[in-house]
This record gives structure tokens, sequence and C-alpha cells, in this order.
């Protein structure tokens, strides 16, 4: 075992597998310059020492062109891993995403495989409007686009070896504040969940969520940061008798629906967080499925906690009442418990 940071984990994930694979490689903005951070967030610090340009590849400022290198590449038998700066620019990309890397097998009866990997930071980090919203939604509803999101250390190595190895489109959603505070690019209000990393070889399923609490008397669904501060907050619900579940999907597609659908029909209560704005969330998603499949053990209505359905803002003070808050989640289990 090894502890280190979820962008340690990352860097050296992407080392093992480029020494394992040689067709694997990496591209996108400022990656591999000499003396810089390694992209925007230090993922791929120092790889281009060891496997040069060639391999960590410096893009131009063109998201659409990072889309149609890493889409053809796949295409054609490599196994690309792209960083795309901000999640933001994802809406550059819209259309090779949507409509080549997750049609291609589907309208090629199969014969084409598309194994790359998208990895895309995202939550609000004090950057206003176009660097700081969460964008899983937009890619939950595109049939043939497989979604993960890791909030731990041990799961950004096994989920990114798992995305590597898949023979179809991952795209990885990572918040900017959870790639740790140390380092030679830290975030103001980051977190540092350092964890424990098996040295060896293992992946984490795609599709498999994880209980990170158990409890009996309402389950929390939550991703990202929000599993921080879903943990946070059942930690002081568990003062006032409350006993809170909180599950870490970590996969939103294919989604676990079974390890969740157990936990509500345990604990009879659902409550939803995300970062992302309410209407149309992957959070709706679940209530509706929980109210579908699990609604005869359901005690009190499902609820859900999101953002606004406004842009995220740039002020500090108006940011910290946009992002769900442990505040917020312990008023509203504590609601639902009938406190």
């Amino acid at each position: 075992m090894t502890k280190m940071s979820i962008a340690e984990a990352l860097r050296e994930t992407i080392r093992a597998e480029m020494r394992r694979d040689p067709r694997v490689f990496c591209l996108g903005e400022d990656i591999g310059i000499s003396g810089g951070f390694g992209g925007a967030f230090t993922v791929t610090l120092g790889l281009s020492d060891e496997f040069g340009h060639e391999r960590i590849l410096d893009t131009p400022i063109s998201e659409a062109a990072i889309a149609g290198i890493a889409i053809g590449a796949a295409a054609a038998g490599l196994r690309p891993i792209a960083d795309v700066q901000y999640g933001d620019f994802l809406f550059n990309m819209m259309d090779q995403l949507a409509n080549q890397a997750a049609k291609l097998r589907y309208m090629s009866g199969g014969t084409l495989a598309v194994p790359m990997v998208m990895r895309a930071p995202i939550g609000a980090t004090g950057r206003g409007s176009q660097h700081a919203q969460s964008l899983e939604a937009f890619f939950t509803h595109v049939p043939g686009l497989k979604v993960v999101a890791p909030s731990t250390a041990y799961d950004a190595k096994g989920l990114l070896t798992a995305a590597i190895r898949d023979d179809n489109p991952v795209l990885m959603f990572e918040h900017k504040l959870l790639y740790g505070s140390k380092g030679a690019r830290t975030e103001k209000g980051a977190l540092s969940p350092m964890g424990e990393v098996p040295d060896e070889d293992y992946i984490v399923p795609i599709g498999q969520g994880s209980v990170r609490r158990a409890g009996t008397d309402v389950t929390i669904v939550a991703n990202l940061l929000m599993v921080y501060r879903a943990l946070a907050a059942a930690d002081k619900l568990a003062e006032q008798g409350i006993q809170a579940e909180v599950i870490d999907p970590r996969t939103l597609v294919p989604l676990d629906k079974a390890l969740i659908l157990a936990s509500v029909r345990k604990t009879g209560r659902l409550l939803i967080v995300e970062e992302d704005n309410l209407t149309n969330g992957w959070g709706a998603e679940v209530a509706a499925l929980m109210a579908d499949e699990a609604f005869a053990y359901l005690d009190a209505p499902i609820k859900r906690l999101a953002a606004p359905d406004v842009p995220p803002p740039f002020a500090p003070i108006l940011e910290q009442a946009y992002v769900p808050s442990e505040a917020k989640i312990i008023a509203t289990a504590r609601a639902m418990c009938g406190l």
C-alpha cells in the first residue's frame, strides 16, 4: 500500500498503464511542457520525461481537435487518455462525443470499438460560470458513453485502470477540490482525501457503487465532493439519533441500481445530493428509479439537494450558497425523519 492523493493516484495509474500497454498515450493542453504543471491540475506531471512527447502529446488549444484525435486514434486501435483542462470545455466536443464516439459501435454493428478515456475536472472553485460547472447529467443521457466519478484515491486508480482497458468510450469526472491540497498547484478550499492505494494491479469494476457509511434511518446518495459533505453530515446526524447510510455510486453509467435499491428498502428514506443543477440532474433519474422500484418501502417522499438552476456564480459568498452544504444535508435529513 502507498498513501497518495487522487492526483497522484491518477498519475501513477497512467504511468503503469503506459508501461504495460504501448497503445496507451495521453493528449491534451499543456500536459507535457517542461517546467509546467503537468496539465491544469498536475496529473501528468513528469510523465513526458519518461515517455517522451510522442506519447504525452501536447495539443493546440482546441478541444474539438483533442476529441477528434482521441476518437480517431481509438477507432484505429490505440487507447488514448484525453485531458480536458476544465470540464466546461466538453461542450466544444459535444458533436464528436455524442455523435461519433458514442455511436460508432452501434452504427458499425459492433465491428468498431472506441476505447478512449476523456478526463474532465469539474466543480465550483471560484472560477465563475464557464469554469465551474458540474456536467455529469449531460453525458449520462448519451447511449454508448460510460460515466465514472471517483471520490477517493483508491477509486481513482481502480476506475481509471478499468476505463483504460474498456473497449467503450469512458468519461471520467474529477472534482477540482479533491485532487489534493498539497503539491505543485493547490486549490483554495481543497480537501486532502489521502488514501491507501494498493501497489499491485487492480480495477474497480465500472458499474459498482460503494457504501461509504452504513445506516438504518435514511439513505444519502452523493458523488464526488458531496460524498465528503454527506459523510460529515452523517456524523452529526448520528449525534442526534439519526443513522444515515451514505452511498457513493462511483459510476453514473452504468448505475449500481441494486445497491441503492437495497439501501432504500432498508432505510425507507432517500436523499440525493449533487453539485449539478437540480432540474434534469442525474439525481432525478435515481429518484425516478427508486420511485418506480422501491415505492412500497418509502416512509417519506424522496428528496434532492442540488445547485439551483443558475450558472455557478463567481462571488465566493454566492458560490457558498450555490453548492449544497453540510448544514442543508443535515436539515433535510432531519425533516425527512420527522425532526
